[in-house]
């Protein structure tokens, strides 16, 4: 069997790893790249992670023709065009962007949320901070609901992917704060949308 020529080093649990994996089978080429399963814990990152990425993050794609990319942003704008995909059309393209950022932004909130528990003893842990950071992810979920279904609902783009797998996320790790609560049509459109194939092979437990 000939080596492949992509390698994308990843977790199933992470919401920015899966942005890129969903990109992979969202655009017909994730029989092209090998997928590495790291594990980590916030104090002790993978080795694998470091020779890849020396900031030890995921998602990480080592390609043979050029540097290693990381960031989710950066990978999933590559594999897009590498693909011809068209999930970040020009048309509307500042859109995209910007909720492809919302969403990265919610699940930024959201991780860092599970570290201060998971990296501090009970007596340590913040509840200030970590209110602070569903703050943020609170109010983003609103802005959503509030301005952005419109563009949810248009055509495939990877703001809606973003979207998705931050929603996804919430479920994962946060489903006790109940994001749907108040936000009937972003819950409606997650529920169509986590029916999609790459949604539902990906979907983190």
């Amino acid at each position: 069997m000939s080596a492949r020529p992509l390698q994308l080093y990843h977790t199933p649990a992470s919401p920015f790893a899966r942005k890129a994996v969903v990109t992979l089978i969202e655009t017909g080429h994730a029989d092209e790249v090998e997928l590495i399963d790291t594990q980590a814990t916030p104090t002790t990152p993978d080795p694998r992670r470091i020779s890849v990425n020396p900031l030890g993050k995921i998602p990480a794609l080592v390609r043979p023709d050029g540097p290693t990319l990381f960031d989710s942003r950066v990978i999933c704008r590559y594999l897009d065009a590498r693909a011809g995909g068209g999930l970040y059309p020009e048309a509307g393209l500042w859109e995209v962007l910007t909720l492809e950022a919302l969403a990265d932004g919610i699940m930024d909130a959201a991780v860092l949320m599970v570290y201060e528990h998971r990296c501090r003893p009970p007596e340590g842990v913040s509840a200030e901070w970590v209110e602070a950071q569903w703050g943020k992810a609170s109010r983003a979920l609103d802005a959503l609901e509030d301005r952005w279904m419109p563009h949810l609902a248009g055509r495939l783009t990877m703001a809606q992917v973003a979207v998705a797998c931050a929603l996804g996320y919430l479920d994962l790790r946060h489903d006790g704060r109940d994001w749907r609560q108040g936000r009937p049509a972003l819950a409606a459109w997650e529920a169509r949308f986590a029916e999609r194939p790459a949604l539902a092979a990906t979907r983190p437990g």
